[in-house]
């Protein structure tokens, strides 16, 4: 993340660290020369409250852990039934936008197997928002291996927005986009979906491989943008109708010859 400015480019500082097998950061405007140990302090407790928060969803959503809840599922050691309430809650949430997307977004692979891996990181990244937001933190951001959440300015007090990248899927040395999140904007959150990153691990609707390389999705908040950006990639252009007819988003869709779809937002 690169913020934008009316003013000067502003001062960040970031915490980082690894879960659900991506690179987590969580940015904080700094101010000119003002940055204090207990600042510090600060951010390093909110970071560490983060991880803390995607660590416990690792441990009981992730499949490559052999004794969450997940994994157990999977192997028919637990029912659905025999889940925790937390599990059964999520799960409930993805059957849901199976529904409202028309099957595009799927609580479960081709083979039966329940995987929330296409909505748990979306909602970690909200829950950790909360979090934020109940620690007192006003501006900062969260970017979580692509699902972006923002909240305030970059440079407290003003209307300058955070700009979010969107890499190249062709070129990951370089970018193909940017959108403004937070600030003067009403969008705080911005999720990328495709194959550029950890191969297709979409399970796409009919034969074949997605039309779509990479979707990034715009939206009010984290969950829809991510659940979204992973339906269009799964559903193609159907569903890219679909959301953008249906959701208040802002949508870039990146064909697999390169060819590039974008909604108004993009395109300004």
């Amino acid at each position: 993340m690169q913020p934008t400015s009316e003013l000067d480019r502003p001062a960040l500082k970031a915490k980082v660290f690894r879960c659900m097998g991506t690179v987590i950061s969580l940015t904080v405007p700094a101010g000119r020369g003002s940055w204090t140990a207990a600042d510090d302090a600060n951010l390093g407790n909110a970071a560490a409250a983060v991880e803390r928060l995607f660590a416990a969803l690792d441990a009981r959503f992730s499949l490559y852990r052999t004794r969450s809840e997940a994994s157990r599922l999977a192997r028919g050691e637990l029912t659905l039934r025999r889940t925790s309430r937390e599990f059964r809650d999520r799960y409930a949430d993805a059957a849901r936008w199976r529904i409202l997307t028309g099957g595009a977004f799927t609580p479960e692979r081709p083979d039966g197997t329940p995987d929330l891996s296409g909505l748990v990181k979306g909602f970690a990244v909200q829950q950790a928002g909360t979090a934020l937001q109940s620690l007192g933190l006003r501006d900062w951001c969260l970017n979580a291996g692509g699902d972006i959440l923002v909240s305030g300015s970059p440079i407290p007090g003003s209307r300058a927005s955070w700009q979010a990248g969107i890499v190249d899927p062709l070129d990951r040395g370089s970018l193909i986009a940017a959108y403004p999140l937070g600030g003067s904007t009403v969008t705080g959150a911005l999720a990328t979906s495709g194959s550029a990153e950890r191969g297709d691990h979409i399970w796409v609707l009919g034969a074949g491989a997605s039309e779509f390389r990479q979707v990034s999705v715009a939206a009010a908040d984290i969950v829809t943008a991510d659940v979204l950006a992973t339906a269009i990639v799964a559903g193609g252009l159907p569903m890219l109708n679909r959301a953008t007819s249906t959701w208040a988003v802002e949508v870039l869709a990146i064909r697999r010859d390169g060819g590039l779809l974008a909604t108004a937002g993009f395109r300004a």
